[in-house]
């Protein structure tokens, strides 16, 4: 038998020899400040310019995120913009001198045009109209000085498609909007040719061979189906699209314009919708279509695009998932980035010619991913049979038997979550706390089948699958059953409040950030531009002018409710949400507070459909990190036991 070394002479040699003590499993990460997880990222939303001679990129200016520009030859940067009021979130290059950004007021989702030279001159509104929101279909890459842009400016419910030169601000009217197109879509010249209009439940897709031609219409389906136009051919004769028609799951197909059917089935993936599909525009050919099953997965067309993907998974350590952003007008070099549970984004450009990997940054190098914890796709049964997946978060060096759980619903609702890096789920993982989230039916990317099961099952259905995801990780002997939080945005607030009126039993508290109190409200309030859709969203929800739908929405409203409510909630709301509207968190409240039910309550003026600055972000997380610390973290366990 081989003699054996004492652990403690295997520790002294290890530190003799320069070595790390090993962490035991059970040791929790350092309490990490909330700041840290919720502050601006250093610099992110990297952008080559077309010609690949300047790097773009948002970082803090007084407090907020502003474009700033890096001279690649010299390495100067310069800033762009310096807006004090709110972050600059959405831009891009529209040539290789010129940058054009979105910006609304307050969180009102107007978002004006503006342009700015990339030296910080001439920083221009373009659109400076009162209550217009502007929207871009085409930023021309062939064009340097002009973009098509859609704008509500001679009527707030649709928008006209116009051309403007970025230099001059010169609008010119492409077509007039009869008061039933939704949408606009060019040929790879510029050229509108395609528009898609609704009566509210029916798509009919117009199409013109020119643009002296008049608009025809080709196909007519019903919102239940999905044919989503993605770009013309490369001979600006059919189109590539993304089709569940006959089928469950949406595919890339390509459709034939002049026989007005389904040309070719390019790529189908039985189980998961494609989300995506992206080409070369130099080479003329499809590059790759992706969709997401736990994670995000690819199918390629070219190999060149394979090829690159693979020299990019080789020449970067880690589990990662990696997503190609855009790339050079010439297509020699690529801008990238990796994300996975555990770290931020993180930029690299990709060269053509050398297969190069060059780290461009990371957008949050605070973040130790040694301190974070992993997120792990789950699935469970829902009580009618169906395979609900989700992910679940543990917190670090802590038994996963008992513990405290936030269970998060996502918001949309017809949207979902996805594997990698969030902030939410690090900071409440950081103290202790188990996440849930879960793709409950209705979420995307499952196929036709799955999301139609979400059909006036708000507070129904869809909430059985959120409460029986708690009851799993109970089941599972997971979470404490004592100590269970239910949290949510927007329809994850719906689904909050839905929480703890329709099982009262199950949470121990709430927190509800700029979610639906009342349906009858809701509805009467929806964005202008969203009127188009609302046929199509009382038949999805319910129609309160209908008898029988009515009822059903009574009962699922929870601020008809309230006086289930029992537990302490916390509640976060803009002022100027046009989306879920102020009065949906006034009204929860005002009812909490008439039934004795403790409620915190916080409003910000400037802010909309969820929380931008800064500053507004540290006191909201603030404040739920006090709030769950009192009624389901190791403070109120340390109080059960002294009962």
């Amino acid at each position: 038998m081989k003699p054996h070394l004492n652990l403690a002479l295997i520790l002294g040699l290890l530190i003799l020899l320069g070595c790390e003590k090993p962490k035991p499993e059970s040791q929790r990460p350092p309490e990490i400040p909330m700041e840290e997880f919720f502050k601006n990222p250093e610099s992110y939303r990297f952008r080559l310019s077309p010609d690949g001679t300047s790097l773009s990129f948002l970082t803090t200016y007084n407090k907020r995120l502003n474009i700033h520009v890096k001279d690649l030859a010299t390495g100067d940067t310069i800033r762009v913009t310096s807006d004090t009021a709110r972050d600059i979130r959405m831009y891009a290059w529209a040539n290789n001198n010129q940058l054009i950004y979105f910006q609304d007021t307050g969180g009102d989702e107007n978002f004006q045009l503006f342009a700015a030279d990339k030296t910080g001159d001439n920083v221009t509104a373009l659109t400076n109209f009162e209550g217009v929101r502007t929207q871009l279909i085409d930023d021309l890459p062939d064009l340097p000085q002009e973009i098509i842009i859609e704008m509500n400016k001679e009527n707030p419910q649709v928008f006209d498609p116009y051309r403007i030169n970025i230099v001059t601000g010169e609008l010119t009217k492409l077509a007039a909007n009869p008061g039933d197109i939704t949408e606009w879509f060019t040929d790879h010249e510029g050229k509108l040719r395609l528009a898609i209009k609704t009566d509210g439940v029916n798509q009919t897709f117009l199409y013109r061979p020119t643009e002296e031609d008049e608009f025809e219409e080709i196909m007519s389906i019903t919102f239940k189906d999905t044919f989503a136009p993605m770009f013309f051919t490369f001979d600006n004769k059919n189109l590539y699209a993304l089709s569940n028609l006959g089928r469950n799951t949406t595919a890339v197909v390509e459709f034939d314009l002049e026989t007005k059917t389904e040309k070719a089935l390019l790529y189908e993936n039985p189980d998961y919708d494609v989300t995506d599909l992206s080409y070369s525009r130099k080479r003329k050919v499809l590059s790759n279509a992706m969709f997401e099953a736990d994670r995000v997965g690819y199918y390629f067309f070219d190999d060149q695009t394979k090829k690159m993907y693979e020299a990019i998974n080789n020449g970067i350590e880690g589990d990662l998932d990696i997503y190609v952003l855009a790339s050079t007008k010439a297509e020699d070099k690529f801008m990238f980035v990796t994300e996975s549970d555990r770290t931020g984004t993180i930029y690299y450009t990709y060269d053509m010619a050398d297969e190069q990997i060059e780290l461009v940054a990371n957008t949050r190098p605070w973040i130790n991913p040694e301190n974070m914890a992993s997120v792990k796709p789950i699935q469970y049964q829902s009580r009618d049979g169906l395979t609900i997946n989700g992910y679940l978060t543990l917190p670090t060096g802590i038994e996963p038997k008992n513990l405290p759980v936030v269970v998060h619903p996502h918001g949309g609702p017809w949207a979902r979550d996805s594997w990698g890096y969030n902030p939410e789920l690090q900071f409440l993982a950081n103290r202790g706390y188990a996440v849930l989230q879960m793709n409950f039916r209705g979420s995307t990317g499952y196929g036709k089948e799955f999301w139609m099961k979400s059909f006036k099952q708000w507070g129904r259905t869809m909430q059985n699958d959120i409460t029986d995801g708690t009851k799993y990780l109970i089941d599972q002997g997971i979470a404490d059953p004592e100590r269970i939080a239910i949290y949510g945005g927007s329809y994850g607030g719906y689904a909050t409040l839905a929480g703890v009126t329709l099982t009262p039993d199950l949470y121990a508290a709430g927190i509800d950030y700029v979610g639906v109190s009342n349906m009858f409200t809701f509805m009467n309030t929806i964005p202008p531009y969203w009127e188009p859709f609302r046929d199509m969203f009382y038949e999805m929800v319910g129609d309160p002018t209908d008898a029988q739908d009515s009822v059903m929405l009574r009962e699922v409203s929870p601020v008809f409710l309230a006086d289930s409510i029992k537990v302490p909630m916390l509640i976060a709301q803009g002022a100027k949400d046009p989306r879920v509207n102020i009065a949906e968190s006034d009204q929860i409240v005002e009812a909490l507070k008439d039934n004795m039910v403790e409620v915190d309550y916080i409003v910000k003026e400037n802010e909309g459909h969820g929380f931008s600055n800064e500053e507004n972000r540290f006191e909201f997380y603030q404040a739920m990190e006090t709030f769950l610390d009192k009624h389901i973290g190791e403070k109120m366990e340390i109080d059960k036991s002294e009962m």
